[in-house]
């Protein structure tokens, strides 16, 4: 079974918002996109795909928020466990939306435009700034964990300058997909 008929994806990290983009199944949360025979066709598998992605974005800007709340708690409310939770969620969370976001809705949108210069270039932007955020994301996840060990950030601006940071370039990122990419694949109407 190849890579792309399949997308299983364990995610060891139990959010505090409840409408996430996989079932639940304890304190494992479970994204499975469906292989094309288990969705009866090519379309359904697409939908399929295009369904999680939604609820994909929801859990994304659900962690937005959650990153928002800790950079305004500062200099002087940090809470540890908040700060704890974001950095459980940040690493893993973040790195499977992309690689199932790679594998799945990347090829449906280039696709959809016929393989095209344009797509290539859009799939190459989206795949350079999932790169950064990843990293980026691994740097914020070690000064919260630092922050929550320590009951205070070292330095709460450069804390609260690296959460703002984070959360505005993913939710740039989320608009830009559902702008371009979902719509594409699931226009309303």
């Amino acid at each position: 079974m190849t890579l792309a008929a399949r997308a299983l994806i364990w995610i060891k990290v139990k959010p505090a918002v409840s409408d996430q983009p996989w079932p639940q199944k304890g304190n494992l949360w479970v994204m499975i996109a469906l292989n094309d025979r288990q969705a009866g066709s090519q379309d359904g598998a697409e939908r399929e795909a295009v369904e999680v992605m939604r609820r994909a974005h929801i859990a994304e800007l659900a962690l937005c928020d959650r990153l928002e709340e800790i950079a305004d708690s500062l200099p002087n409310g940090l809470d540890r466990r908040k700060c704890i939770l974001a950095a459980r969620a940040l690493g893993p969370t973040m790195a499977k939306i992309h690689r199932f976001e790679e594998q799945r809705i990347f090829p449906y949108f280039c696709q959809r435009l016929g393989h095209s210069v344009e797509s290539g270039k859009t799939i190459e932007r989206l795949r350079n700034e999932h790169l950064e955020d990843e990293g980026y994301a691994a740097e914020l996840r070690d000064a919260l964990r630092f922050a929550a060990r320590q009951g205070e950030a070292d330095s709460p601006e450069t804390l609260g300058f690296m959460l703002r940071g984070y959360f505005g370039a993913v939710r740039r990122h989320v608009a830009f997909e559902r702008d371009h990419v979902m719509a594409l694949l699931a226009p309303a109407g």
